[in-house]
């Protein structure tokens, strides 16, 4: 029986030319270079503190011009505030109509604001569940709505959504939770069907178990058995979750559309 390599051992002695093992092609390759930084100006949702706070500094480090959203608490220093509420409409374009004044139409947009009221199945009120997929989901919408206007007309846009790994998994006591971040998955790959072509992408950054408030104030058990799940045996930070972001942000991803890019140290394997 001839061989893969004793077939093209012959084909190489016959003089025939392989293009996918050509001489010319191994010393001729040209060397990729990096596209050159472009200073992009930046909304992040919810970027006054936490993950979206790491998020805007980050992206700030890297020369963009980054604004964020608050309630009302007020910018963090060096970052450019405006008052937002994702789940009234006014609201969103009163804010955007600011950050377009101050640093031109968004171009890279961080959907992080977002709320979560966990609750057993059968205690779950409708208003609960409503109310999470009002501020996760529908809040996520109305934001990229109103970015892609502009993203479209100029031919570039970043749409990177702060899913969550409960949105692949299913957590308990998280129906109203994950079902959000679930559906931030297919809102993110029907925007890259719909809009890639006019240069827009749209992303998922999804979290696993990250060392905030929130998880600090766990019990020290809870806080045990999760590192165990965890093949890096560490708790990520916000600025494992920065990082990611940051990439999505840049010029290397315009050829990325519709990902989800798990930032949990392996946990959940990409599912």
């Amino acid at each position: 029986m001839i061989g893969h390599g004793d077939a093209i051992s012959g084909l190489r002695k016959s003089g025939t030319k392989l293009s996918f093992m050509s001489e010319s092609a191994a010393t001729e390759a040209t060397p990729v270079g990096r596209p050159p930084f472009v200073s992009r100006s930046v909304l992040v949702t919810g970027g006054n503190r936490g993950i979206g706070l790491a998020i805007a500094q980050r992206l700030a480090a890297d020369g963009h011009k980054v604004a964020v959203t608050h309630r009302g608490s007020g910018a963090p220093d060096g970052l450019f505030g405006v008052v937002c509420d994702v789940t009234d409409n006014d609201a969103i374009d009163r804010a955007f109509k600011e950050v377009e004044e101050h640093q031109g139409p968004v171009e890279v947009l961080v959907s992080n604001a977002g709320i979560s009221k966990d609750a057993f199945l059968m205690r779950m009120t409708e208003e609960r569940f409503t109310e999470v997929i009002n501020a996760n989901l529908t809040g996520a919408f109305r934001v990229t709505q109103r970015a892609s206007r502009s993203m479209q007309r100029n031919r570039f846009g970043r749409i990177i959504y702060i899913g969550s790994v409960s949105g692949m998994w299913g957590i308990g006591n998280q129906a109203n939770y994950a079902a959000a971040k679930a559906g931030l998955i297919g809102m993110a790959r029907s925007i890259s069907r719909e809009l890639s072509k006019a240069g827009v992408t749209a992303n998922v950054v999804a979290p696993g178990y990250i060392d905030t408030e929130m998880t600090r104030a766990l019990d020290e058990r809870i806080q045990a058995g999760a590192l165990e799940f965890i093949p890096a045996k560490r708790v990520g930070t916000a600025a494992d979750v920065a990082g990611a972001v940051s990439f999505l942000a840049s010029e290397d991803a315009g050829y990325i559309a519709g990902a989800v890019i798990p930032v949990d140290g392996g946990m959940g394997m990409g599912h």
